[in-house]
């Protein structure tokens, strides 16, 4: 909100702060906003710990082994990958591709949570952009230990060329922050698609107004722009075409 009033140049007679909406909200000062409205409501209560073991070990390459400049965000390219589970008794899966530099967002529905599905949405993907596009856009795309990127390799094999289409990077066990904005982007989705949803029911056309939004969304780090207007101003001032928007 506050990224919008600046953004449009709106002055009010009181000067406004993250802490007086909160505040004005509290007291009910907008009608038909409550604290149940806001994406995160107050601190979460410490379940405790419970040791669990890694879903399976990765066959590629260590987020330790990945250059540092993908670390800097220095050039766009470098992706963060996720998959988004809703409801317990519900196969279907949401797989979550967000860009490192500029927070882009793809987000694909798939019937379930496995190894093949991953690996033909890649494809999918390739075959709509090319596989000389898919190189120059997809570099490299970091993703957790969860049974799902197992096929490292299916992943990385282009299905038009059969040679690499992009470099798999995985991080380390339970560091779910190796893939922050990954993460942020899926508390993004919830919004819209809150736990206990049967993502079986959601047509692939609400996946992609999500989308949409998420792309045209206000963030502190682009310094108050959406993520396709920082795409498309690093496009003009390099030259460089990258159709991301069409996704």
């Amino acid at each position: 909100v506050l990224l919008k009033i600046k953004e449009e140049r709106l002055t009010f007679s009181v000067t406004l702060s993250k802490w007086t909406l909160y505040s004005y909200i509290t007291k009910g000062v907008f009608l038909g906003v409550t604290n149940k409205n806001l994406p995160r409501k107050g601190k979460k209560k410490n379940k405790g710990y419970r040791k669990v073991r890694a879903a399976h070990l990765p066959q590629g390459d260590s987020i330790e082994d990945r250059p540092e400049e993908i670390a800097e965000r220095a050039m766009p390219g470098d992706w963060e990958m996720d998959t988004v589970v809703s409801c317990k008794k519900d196969a279907a899966r949401l797989l979550v591709l967000t860009e490192r530099m500029f927070r882009q967002e793809i987000i694909i529905k798939m019937p379930d949570g496995t190894t093949q599905s991953v690996v033909r949405s890649l494809d999918r993907l390739e075959r709509k952009l090319g596989s000389r596009m898919f190189r120059r856009i997809f570099r490299t795309i970091t993703v957790d230990n969860g049974s799902e990127f197992a096929d490292c390799e299916g992943m990385e094999r282009s299905c038009l060329t059969k040679r690499a289409r992009t470099h798999i990077y995985y991080c380390h066990p339970y560091s779910a922050f190796e893939r922050g904005s990954n993460e942020n982007a899926n508390s993004l989705i919830r919004r819209w698609l809150p736990k206990g949803t049967k993502l079986s029911d959601v047509s692939q056309a609400e996946i992609k107004q999500i989308q949409i939004w998420m792309n045209n969304y206000p963030r502190m780090v682009l310094g108050g722009r959406c993520a396709n207007t920082a795409l498309a101003e690093w496009m003009a001032a390099e030259g460089v075409l990258l159709p991301l928007v069409h996704i």
